[in-house]
């Protein structure tokens, strides 16, 4: 007869086991890139502004005054958000003033600090089947969209840009759903890209459209302008002793918050796309709700 008490104590290891490598993957995100060569060393989550390079260049030059690395982890930021809270980043960069207040009043994330803003365009196909370059609103845009039913892309990944969508579709009355409505489950580059091929409606950042639309050449900008789509960015460090390196962080903050850094900010992609692919933190103090 088997003995109970045996596959008990084996099933109790087995569970034990798969906590442990669930912890142990759980604090180790995947580091998407590291950026100087200082021997101290934090870690940021973000999206785009890593995706597009911007955190390249600021972590570069901080690397120079101070010595330290900046570790990047690639994550929207909703997912940037429950990094910091569950302490695996020292500080993230996001574009999110709901989940910041949140983050502020529950006492798990410090020292907000406005670094600058870009804004969302809604592009699309050149014909324009839903007429929304008419609309009044972002919206009254995406009301043409739903009414119409032409095809639109959804991140759907609980990141900064796809909570503004929902948003938007509150405002506009709507929840979406069918065929025409998409979702990739994805980051902004890749569902450009989807957008293109699908021929569909998207709503993209200014900084991803600027530095990105050559991936896209089917699509255009067809509704821009609403105050609502302006998108302004917060970072945000752990507490103090949260984190191995928070400290870092927290001057790696007060560089990008500094002449210096909002310098490299409102100049970033001049020289390469003509244009800036972000404002600076004056500029974006007007759209802070």
């Amino acid at each position: 007869m088997r003995n109970p008490h045996f596959f008990s104590a084996l099933l109790s290891t087995l569970l034990i086991g798969i906590f442990m490598q669930a912890s142990v993957a759980q604090t180790n995100p995947k580091v998407e890139a590291t950026y100087g060569q200082g021997a101290k060393s934090f870690k940021l989550a973000t999206g785009s502004p890593g995706e597009l390079g911007l955190l390249q260049q600021l972590g570069e030059a901080f690397d120079k005054k101070e010595g330290a690395r900046l570790v990047w982890i690639k994550a929207g930021s909703g997912a940037s958000l429950n990094l910091l809270k569950t302490q695996q980043v020292d500080m993230i960069m996001v574009h999110a003033p709901e989940g910041v207040n949140k983050a502020i009043a529950e006492g798990w994330a410090t020292g907000r600090t406005l670094i600058g803003s870009n804004e969302f365009y809604i592009v699309g196909p050149k014909a324009d089947l839903a007429k929304i370059k008419s609309a009044s609103s972002g919206a009254d845009a995406y009301a043409k969209i739903a009414k119409a039913q032409t095809n639109f892309i959804s991140r759907g990944d609980k990141s900064g840009t796809h909570q503004k969508e929902m948003d938007i579709w509150k405002k506009a009355g709507i929840t979406p759903e069918g065929s025409w409505y998409i979702v990739t489950n994805d980051f902004m580059t890749t569902s450009l890209k989807r957008a293109n091929a699908d021929k569909a409606y998207f709503m993209t950042d200014s900084s991803t459209w600027v530095a990105e639309k050559n991936v896209a050449p089917e699509l255009q900008i067809l509704y821009r302008g609403d105050p609502y789509l302006v998108n302004t960015y917060d970072a945000l460090v752990a507490p103090v002793g949260a984190t191995e390196n928070r400290d870092t962080a927290a001057k790696f903050i007060q560089f990008v918050a500094s002449d210096e850094g909002q310098a490299i900010i409102s100049n970033y992609g001049k020289a390469q796309y003509k244009e800036a692919l972000y404002n600076d933190a004056v500029y974006a103090k007007q759209y802070v709700h």
